[in-house]
């Protein structure tokens, strides 16, 4: 992919994919980034742009990622991102079945399992779920097993948990979509979590399979998040729910997650190319 200059009209290559409905347009670098940002919020709608869940800005050079959600704001991690960019570096720059792609302060290992022409399955080692509230960050003391938020639409229970990015995992609510587009927003911008956070709704089918619905930070609705999937993994197993080896459900599909020796997280799961567009950012504007 590359941008260029034709007679003032800045043109710039992108690809979208999605992984279980979850969609990203990739940006190779170098490229116009801080150009690119500030349109998000236009390129990013389904109505009146490309429509995605964000942009990642890959450098395969060094193997490294940015993920930017659709409002412009920067995330530190997007687990089906960092799986989209795996799909990227294989399919686009000839990666091969082990590399590491690097996200702000971590390596993440990826590890192929199948690839064809547009799509590649992999298993993404996230690293170990934090429920220290100070790494979300959220204004409580230590590492609370629940907290109680109070919201306009009531009181909830949730755990609080990183993998790199902050989530509220909610308990005891119905985990429709009703309810997640009711809670969602309220949660993400609720004054405990200074930085926002992720938010899920979950039901434990049985001991190997959980049901659940996001909000995502910065995103709002999203079909599928894989960060969001391990964050509810990982609070299903401190509370004694699941095994640590969990299918999470997703409107977009499902993903395995399971819990090594180590206590990382590891994800697996599909992601697939969709089309390549070439925009003139004027177009956006």
């Amino acid at each position: 992919m590359e941008f260029r200059m034709i007679v003032g009209v800045m043109r710039i290559d992108l690809i979208k994919y999605q992984a279980l409905g979850n969609d990203y347009l990739v940006l190779d670098l170098p490229g116009p980034v801080d150009e690119l940002v500030p349109l998000l919020p236009t390129l990013c709608d389904r109505h009146r742009g490309l429509g995605s869940d964000g942009l990642l800005a890959f450098d395969p050079a060094a193997m490294t990622v940015r993920v930017f959600n659709p409002d412009g704001s920067e995330a530190q991690k997007s687990g089906n991102g960092l799986r989209i960019t795996a799909a990227h570096a294989v399919l686009e720059h000839g990666a091969g079945d082990a590399f590491e792609l690097h996200t702000v302060g971590r390596a993440n290992p990826v590890r192929v399992l199948d690839r064809d022409g547009v799509e590649v399955t992999t298993e993404l080692d996230i690293g170990r779920a934090s429920f220290r509230a100070a790494d979300l960050p959220a204004r409580f003391d230590g590492e609370p097993d629940r907290v109680h938020l109070d919201t306009p639409a009531g009181r909830v229970e949730a755990m609080l948990v990183s993998v790199g990015n902050p989530h509220c995992v909610v308990f005891g609510e119905p985990a429709t979509h009703a309810r997640c587009l009711e809670l969602g927003p309220l949660l993400e911008n609720h004054a405990a979590f200074p930085e926002r956070t992720n938010v899920q709704l979950f039901e434990v089918i049985d001991r190997g399979r959980v049901r659940i619905e996001i909000w995502e930070r910065g995103a709002g609705y999203t079909l599928a998040s894989g960060t969001s999937a391990s964050a509810v993994a990982a609070a299903c197993m401190r509370a004694g729910l699941v095994d640590e080896h969990v299918s999470i459900q997703m409107p977009g599909g499902d993903l395995q997650v399971r819990k090594e020796k180590s206590g990382n997280l590891v994800q697996s799961g599909p992601a697939r190319r969709v089309y390549r567009a070439s925009i003139d950012l004027a177009d956006f504007r």
